[in-house]
């Protein structure tokens, strides 16, 4: 190979890389372009002191989507944009299940800029992510990753499992919080609401699809309608002696859901759930901790009427007899209360 020719080729390689660098530094200025105008910095007076996370309007009237725990107990907050523009906002409602928060801005004159919402349920692991916020107090700053995981669980600052959360590498600081997560089309995937303390590359997002539903709550009531069973649990784990003691549909299981009390008039009472019957399934799926039986519940719409339930009770000892109950969609309500609970059945 001649000099000239290897310089050609290296010229060529450069040119190539040059140009792959481009169009991933498009598609990035693009997308923040598109999208950036309608994130907005959050600012919250508490009892507490100040507090301030991101936002992102998704629609022309002034409606954001935020973090439940960016908002906390405020009835209003102070939003600015990137414009310089600032006011109030009404928070509509909050969902601390899912971390997230619906606001309307106040005493706009004109339409404000909004994003598209997209369909997480399209995502794929490896495809570039876009986190735009506010962290530290830096605003408008733009991040980038990859999608790293779907479908992960983590625990909510109200201490609940939140499903199918989108992992990525995009970093993440606190003020990011209730900024959006985008794709490369410009389209919002999810609202940034955790990382992990001490870790790097390990960012959660609450996926599109969940926030669409929540807010369609949210706008309508007010808040987000949930399913309960208004049943109160202990989960056993299941040795080998009392395993010989259970019916064969529980041979599999590493524990199992015991029932300890029920809600006066509540759904598992109508029901016909009993003190001291073992949840086994709900809705035909297998439970063996009281997350699995949240997860059941809560991926139903209030529109579903009934449960199905199933237990194993038992009618004498060593004999047992596993039932499908039809327990009813009953709201929680705001406050329950508690039977007095009866001691367990000896094993």
């Amino acid at each position: 190979m001649t000099t000239a020719t290897l310089r050609s080729s290296t010229s060529s390689g450069e040119e190539h890389e040059s140009e792959i660098l481009d169009a991933y530094s498009r598609a990035i200025i693009s997308v923040v372009d598109s999208v950036g105008p309608s994130v907005v910095s959050i600012g919250v007076q508490s009892e507490r002191g100040e507090s301030s996370g991101s936002g992102v309007f998704f629609a022309p009237d002034g409606y954001l989507l935020s973090n439940a725990h960016v908002v906390g107990d405020a009835g209003s907050v102070q939003i600015t944009m990137t414009d310089g523009r600032s006011m109030t906002a009404t928070v509509i409602g909050t969902d601390p299940q899912t971390d997230l928060a619906v606001c309307q801005a106040n005493n706009f004159h004109s339409a404000v800029p909004f994003s598209q919402l997209g369909d997480s349920a399209l995502l794929k692991v490896g495809q570039l992510a876009i986190a735009i916020g506010n962290p530290l107090g830096f605003a408008s700053s733009v991040s980038t990753g990859v999608v790293s995981a779907l479908g992960r669980s983590i625990r909510g600052v109200a201490g609940n499992i939140i499903e199918d959360v989108i992992q990525t590498n995009v970093p993440l600081n606190p003020g990011n919080s209730g900024g959006p997560l985008v794709s490369s089309s410009g389209k919002i995937i999810g609202i940034n609401t955790a990382i992990i303390a001490g870790a790097q590359g390990l960012s959660f997002s609450v996926p599109i699809n969940t926030a669409k539903w929540v807010l369609q709550e949210i706008l309508s009531h007010r808040r987000v309608r949930r399913a309960w069973l208004g049943l109160y649990c202990q989960v056993v784990v299941i040795s080998p002696e009392f395993r010989r003691a259970l019916p064969e549909v529980l041979h599999k299981s590493k524990s199992v859901v015991h029932v300890r009390g029920l809600e006066p008039d509540g759904p598992g009472w109508r029901g016909g759930v009993q003190v001291n019957d073992l949840v086994t399934a709900v809705n035909g799926k297998v439970v063996e901790n009281i997350d699995d039986i949240y997860r059941c519940i809560s991926s139903h719409p209030p529109s579903d009427k009934m449960f199905t339930v199933t237990v194993a009770r038992r009618v004498k000892q060593g004999e047992w007899m596993v039932i499908d109950l039809q327990v009813p969609f009953m709201e929680r309500p705001a406050t329950t209360r508690r039977t007095e609970r009866v001691p367990s059945i000896k094993w």
